[in-house]
């Protein structure tokens, strides 16, 4: 399965990521139907370059037509944030039509205090850094569709239960 693949391969590459997203509020309890995968990762060059190797083994390719290697210039990914509002580095996994890794490059929590405080969810044999749920709420919140909103209120309820 492409998703186990997927953060087998992060692990692998020891990237330093966290999911966040859909797919991160699924495992947390919340029914939510999602098909792309929405990590954030720490933006160094040795990161990005792991990632980048990650990505190559399983075939990821980006959404635009540049390079692969563009990922691994943090400077770029900074200046297409800056003067086109680049949210994504999206990735495409072949032969799966509508999945997408989506690599959030400014998140307004950062990369590294989301990994500190994420959750290891055992998948299948598979570690998956998971945000915990405060910063899935943060994230959601900065975004605010509708869809996110709907995540927050089901999230806050999963918060009150484990309390």
């Amino acid at each position: 399965m492409f998703y186990l693949d997927l953060f087998a391969a992060l692990d692998k590459h020891r990237v330093a990521y966290v999911l966040i997203g859909g797919l991160a509020v699924s495992l947390h309890g919340v029914e939510r139907a999602t098909m792309d995968i929405d990590i954030s990762v720490v933006m160094s060059r040795e990161n990005l370059a792991a990632l980048i190797a990650a990505s190559r083994e399983l075939g990821l390719t980006p959404a635009l037509p540049v390079a692969i290697e563009s990922l691994g210039d943090p400077e770029l990914l900074a200046q297409w944030h800056e003067q086109r509002n680049m949210e994504v580095f999206a990735l495409r996994a072949p032969g799966l039509a509508g999945v997408t890794v989506d690599v959030l490059l400014h998140p307004p929590l950062g990369a590294s205090a989301l990994i500190e405080r994420a959750i290891a969810f055992d998948v299948g044999g598979v570690s998956v850094r998971v945000a915990a749920i405060d910063d899935l709420i943060t994230l959601k919140a900065a975004v605010g569709r509708p869809i996110d909103l709907a995540d927050i209120e089901h999230l806050r309820r999963v918060k009150e239960r484990q309390a």
